[in-house]
């Protein structure tokens, strides 16, 4: 029995392992690896290469080139078309009056010190106010302050309404004067925003028709938004010159009115001093330029202060 058992245990072996290496095949079979996968090719890609694109930086390209355009301000300007001409000159002429005006409108330009001195010191009293000194004084030292006192000096004797009247005619004048050559600015300021308004409409009308001169497939919408921002350049030109232009008239306007108000201050110091002459003598350029000094004005007759009480009476 028991070597049957042996017998058939001997002529099992070769047959398990048979199934052995039949179940492991099967196995392996089933689940090939990506390494022994076969490569299938696609006949459409076998024939060609396929194109690799090549990423390569070059070191000596420019920096522009290796990313999307940046805006400068010399882009914009040569952009801008032919109206940027007269925004450019514009711009210059504001510059050059800004800078004439700060240097004329100076105090010491105005009212110079010294003359300020010179005439506060006659209008403390009467005994110290001479017309003929006075004048001297503003000859040497010529401003718009001076020229006012001059006239005022010229009216020596005549009627206060008379003296009241050439002086603010000629406070006007030299106001007038001094401002005019601020009044470019306003001017600039008035029309710079219109010159770049109508290069912004022209911009626009040639964006829009070179965008329907396109060919069909063309990028109408980039196109089309690189004319409209190149046009709306003109408008920005305008009014970076513009805004300056008025901020300075404006502030030229309130220094020569705060300037002709210490004006007034000193003619109405001058003024009290000048009524004395009034009806007692009369003053001229060629009188007020003589070396002698102007004898003090005479005291009021006694029978015109009797006449006057009397009227009062």
């Amino acid at each position: 029995m028991i070597r049957n058992l042996d017998s058939t245990r001997t002529r099992c072996w070769p047959a398990s392992l048979v199934l052995v290496t039949v179940a492991f095949g099967l196995i392996g079979t089933s689940r090939p690896s990506a390494a022994w996968q076969p490569v299938i090719e696609d006949p459409a890609v076998s024939g060609t290469e396929m194109a690799v694109p090549d990423v390569s930086v070059d070191p000596d390209a420019p920096a522009a080139a290796l990313g999307p355009e940046q805006l400068s301000l010399l882009n914009l300007v040569t952009k801008g078309g032919f109206l940027m001409i007269p925004l450019g000159l514009m711009a210059v002429a504001m510059v050059a009056i800004v800078i004439e005006r700060l240097l004329g409108l100076r105090q010491a330009r105005v009212m110079p010190p010294a003359l300020i001195d010179g005439l506060g010191s006659q209008s403390t009293s009467a005994s110290t106010f001479d017309p003929r000194r006075a004048y001297r004084l503003c000859q040497q030292f010529p401003s718009a302050c001076s020229t006012v006192v001059r006239a005022m000096l010229l009216k020596v004797g005549r009627p206060h309404a008379e003296v009241e009247h050439t002086v603010a005619e000629v406070s006007q004048r030299e106001a007038d004067r001094l401002y005019a050559n601020a009044r470019w600015l306003n001017l600039i300021a008035a029309v710079a925003p219109l010159v770049g308004l109508l290069g912004t409409v022209w911009g626009m009308i040639r964006a829009f028709f070179d965008t329907t001169q396109l060919h069909v497939g063309q990028n109408k919408a980039n196109f089309l938004a690189e004319g409209i921002y190149t046009a709306l350049v003109t408008t920005l030109a305008g009014l970076s010159v513009a805004i300056p232009a008025a901020i300075f008239a404006h502030y030229f306007e309130g220094r020569i009115q705060s300037l002709f108000h210490r004006i007034d201050e000193l003619l109405f110091n001058l003024l009290p001093q000048v009524e004395r002459f009034e009806g007692r003598m009369r003053t001229s350029e060629h009188s007020l330029e003589a070396g002698d000094p102007t004898p003090p004005p005479p005291p009021p007759s006694t029978s015109a202060m009797s006449g006057v009480a009397e009227s009062r009476r």
